[in-house]
């Protein structure tokens, strides 16, 4: 009985498993055969269709449509023409805008035929009367009469009327109508420009946008009393061709509204704050408001091009034995053979002797006993007085140093006597001599400097200086070749190379 029931369940569970395969194999035969049938139709109804099409109709559909498809694409791009790098600033686009007086202006010519290139520069002298002709005036700018400003208030009872007419020289100059301008340069009279340093620093900036260029008064006091956001004119400012146009448009409206200022270059910065220009700081823009000798100034330079020198006929002549002409006279040579280092300083030590040695290339160089951190050496030392000459050590807007007054501690002074260059080395060799002046005996133990009577100083130019980073040059003490004589190379520091003290 067992065996004939089971094998009954093995032929229901045959049964059962034959049916699920015969539905699992038929369910996708007729979905396949459905597709088929659907695909044939849907040919069929399209064949059908373009039979009964008119052929130039769908034809002319499809033009229509790759026409609309056409008329949608953004045209091809063409790519722009390859331009080359923009012209460098030069000398020919500066135009330079002088304010003198009638009164002082046969003196003062002195000082501008010293930097002034009469084939290469332009610009005008603007004065308050006429002068007579002289044969040396083909060495110097044109010279204009300034406009009558006697509709202008001035209420300022310390300061002159000039002030109003000076602050207007950029404006009349403008009107002159120069062409390819991309800079419009401020000076007075009694200031000495350096134009090679003074294009080296505005080619940094694009001519295009609304430059107002210079830099600060040296007395505290002055830029309270004024502004330290001003630029100071007799140490120069620039102004880009941009904005001048926009000053001129609104200058003499801007005047008007500032009777009670003192000077020119207040009344510029008062028109600049409304067009909302700041000043673009330049440390190489002197003012000098100081009084006395500027050795400690000079000697001590920023890391930054020299750019002017102002007020010439109130400080020392900057070289001893000669007059302020002569002095300047002497920094052509240094300045023709490499005008990107002068005055630039280096400072390095002799060991075996113990003296600090600081070089102010094309200027001095200054021998001290002991050895002194160089962040002692870059502050000035106070060889000038404040502009307020009751004023102390606080009233400069830097920091300085105390001039040594011990015997053994004052440098030893060697100024430029001349320079030089040697093509086959392409070096310069420039030549300085020690000033000497009485002075007490000094009883220390060390070697004495006043035994070196000359330093020469070797230097290859380097005209791309400021074209890097700014960073001061480093001297070297080269071996001894004549008894009195130091020699000392000046050049671009190494990867490696610190001013170290010990």
């Amino acid at each position: 009985m067992r065996s004939n029931r089971k094998v009954e369940e093995n032929f229901l569970w045959d049964q059962i498993m034959k049916k699920q395969f015969t539905i699992a194999w038929t369910f996708p035969k007729l979905v396949v055969s459905s597709i088929l049938l659907i695909s044939i139709i849907c040919i069929f109804y399209n064949l059908s269709f373009s039979n009964a099409s008119n052929p130039s109709n769908h034809r002319s559909n499809i033009i229509n449509t790759l026409h609309v498809v056409d008329q949608a694409m953004p045209p091809p791009v063409s790519s722009p023409p390859k331009l080359g790098p923009p012209e460098k600033t030069t000398l020919h686009h500066l135009v330079f805008g002088i304010a003198g007086s009638a009164r002082l202006w046969e003196h003062r010519k002195n000082y501008i035929k010293l930097w002034w290139k009469p084939q290469e520069m332009r610009g005008t002298v603007w004065l308050d009367k006429t002068v007579a002709n002289r044969s040396d005036d083909h060495l110097l700018p044109p010279v204009k009469i300034s406009c009558d400003t006697s509709k202008f208030k001035y209420k300022n009872l310390k300061g002159h009327y000039s002030a109003i007419r000076i602050s207007r020289i950029v404006s009349e100059t403008l009107r002159l109508g120069f062409e390819d301008v991309r800079w419009f340069v401020m000076g007075d009279d009694d200031t000495y420009f350096v134009p090679e340093n003074l294009v080296r620093v505005l080619s940094k900036y694009d001519h295009n946008q609304l430059y107002y260029i210079g830099s600060l008064s040296e007395s505290h006091l002055q830029n309270i009393h004024f502004s330290y956001g001003m630029a100071y004119g007799g140490g120069g400012f620039a102004i880009s061709y941009p904005l001048a146009k926009a000053l001129a448009k609104m200058q003499d409206r801007c005047i008007q509204r500032y009777p009670g200022l003192y000077g020119s270059d207040d009344r510029i910065h008062a028109c600049m704050a409304e067009l909302g220009i700041p000043l673009t700081k330049e440390p190489g823009f002197h003012q000098y408001d100081v009084y006395g000798s500027l050795l400690g100034l000079l000697s001590a330079h920023p890391v930054a091009p020299l750019i002017s020198i102002h007020h010439l006929d109130v400080v020392e002549p900057i070289f001893p034995n000669v007059n302020r002409v002569q002095a300047l006279q002497r920094l052509k040579a240094p300045i023709k053979l490499d005008s990107a280092a002068i005055m630039q300083q280096s400072v390095c030590y002799d060991k075996t002797r113990s003296w600090t040695i600081s070089v102010s290339w094309g200027y001095t160089v200054q021998i001290y006993r002991g050895i002194f951190s160089v962040r002692e050496m870059e502050m000035p030392a106070r060889t000038f007085l404040n502009w307020y000459k009751r004023a102390d050590y606080t009233g400069f807007s830097f920091n300085t140093r105390p001039v040594a007054r011990h015997a053994c501690q004052k440098p030893f002074v060697f100024y430029l006597s001349n320079a030089l260059y040697n093509k086959n080395t392409n070096q310069t060799a420039s030549e300085y001599v020690q000033h000497r002046l009485p002075s007490s005996e000094c009883k220390w133990n060390m070697a004495d400097p006043s035994r070196i009577e000359r330093v020469q100083v070797y230097k290859k130019p380097d005209p791309h200086l400021w074209d890097k980073a700014p960073r001061r040059n480093c001297c070297r003490v080269l071996p001894r070749k004549k008894k009195g004589t130091m020699v000392i190379d000046v050049g671009v520091c190494g990867e490696d190379d610190v001013i170290e003290l010990r």
